[in-house]
C-alpha cells in the first residue's frame, strides 16, 4: 500500500497556546505559517478529516493529532505534491521527518511525530 506525505496549515494560535509546539520551533519568527507534517496510507483529504473529527480506531485508540484537531485549518498541497507516494511505512516516516526539518530550515513552525 502506498504512503503519502501531507502538510496541514495550523492557526498561528498554536504557537502562543502550545508550549511544546513553541519549544520545538525556536527558529520561528512569526512571518511564515505554522504547519503539521504527517504521513498516511489514505488520501491527504481523508486523513485531514480524521484529524478534525478526533478519529479513533476500533479498539478506541485515538489516531488523530490533538494539534491538527484543534488548530488545523486546511491542507497545503503545494508543500507536498512534489513527493511521490512511498512504498513502505519506514520510507514515509523518513520522508515525513526530512520534509518537516526542511520546512523548519525555511523558518516555518512545524510539528511532526
Amino acid at each position: 500500500m502506498p504512503y503519502r506525505i501531507y502538510v496541514v496549515e495550523l492557526s498561528k494560535r498554536v504557537f502562543s497556546e502550545n508550549r511544546k509546539f513553541r519549544e520545538a520551533n525556536p527558529q520561528f519568527n512569526g512571518v511564515l505559517e505554522c504547519l503539521y507534517v504527517g504521513m498516511t496510507s489514505k488520501t491527504p483529504k481523508e486523513r485531514f478529516q480524521q484529524h478534525k473529527t478526533g478519529y479513533r480506531n476500533i479498539k478506541g485508540y485515538k489516531l488523530s493529532s490533538n494539534i491538527v484537531e484543534k488548530y488545523g485549518s486546511y491542507l497545503r498541497p503545494s508543500l507536498y505534491n512534489h513527493i511521490p507516494p512511498l512504498k513502505t511505512r519506514a520510507e514515509a516516516l523518513k520522508m515525513e521527518a526530512t520534509l518537516a526539518l526542511e520546512l523548519r530550515r525555511q523558518r516555518y513552525a512545524v510539528w511532526f511525530n
